[in-house]
């Protein structure tokens, strides 16, 4: 059974940063992607960003320049690097994996696996 947890989260002020790790175990594939999402209350989930396991990664433009995704495949551990922090990056990001390639699959449903969530909020 594949699971996902989510680390990291917590209260910050704007122009602070934040790293969320995101442990995997269970999943057997050489191959799959793995993506943070956030949600927002009142707000639909929307991706940051994803990493394959190759290292290639795509990013939300909004988000590129502040937030790095990077993986640590030995211990099957991926973070977001998350800087420059603004009070609307406030949102529950969550950790997502689904099997196969990321290229083209940028939405939450095509996510199979979720992790439970971890709230990051950012006061001005």
């Amino acid at each position: 059974q594949v699971k996902l947890m989510e680390t990291g989260g917590g209260s910050v002020q704007s122009g602070g940063s934040l790293r969320l790790a995101c442990a995997v175990s269970g999943y057997t594939s050489t191959s799959g992607c793995l993506g943070w999402f956030r949600q927002a209350p009142g707000k639909e989930r929307g991706v940051v960003g994803v990493i394959d396991t190759t290292g290639r990664t795509t990013y939300t433009n909004s988000m590129k320049g502040r937030f790095t995704i990077s993986q640590d495949s030995a211990n099957h551990t991926v973070y977001l690097q998350m800087n420059s922090l603004k009070s609307e990056d406030s949102a529950m990001y969550y950790c997502a994996a689904r099997p196969g390639v990321c290229v083209g699959y940028l939405r939450s449903s095509d996510y199979h696996f979720w992790g439970q969530g971890t709230q990051v909020t950012v006061s001005s």
